[in-house]
């Protein structure tokens, strides 16, 4: 787990969709999406139900948001 990969979960939690969270860190959407999915790898859960363009929180991403 790394720094950036939380920043880039934080900010898409926090933002609503990977392309506003890549906007506020000022790097690519595919650079925000891969993060995130390499942190979900690591901790061996999804943190986000992806429902079309609609984000859900899962049970482990609450308690790695908190």
């Amino acid at each position: 787990m790394e720094f950036k990969q939380l920043r880039s979960f934080i900010e898409v939690v926090h933002r609503g969709g990977f392309t506003q969270a890549a906007q506020t860190l000022h790097i690519s959407q595919s650079a925000v999406s891969k993060q995130v999915a390499q942190l979900e790898q690591d901790l061996g859960q999804p943190l986000l139900e992806r429902q079309g363009s609609q984000l859900h929180l899962t049970a482990a991403g609450r308690i790695v948001l908190e």
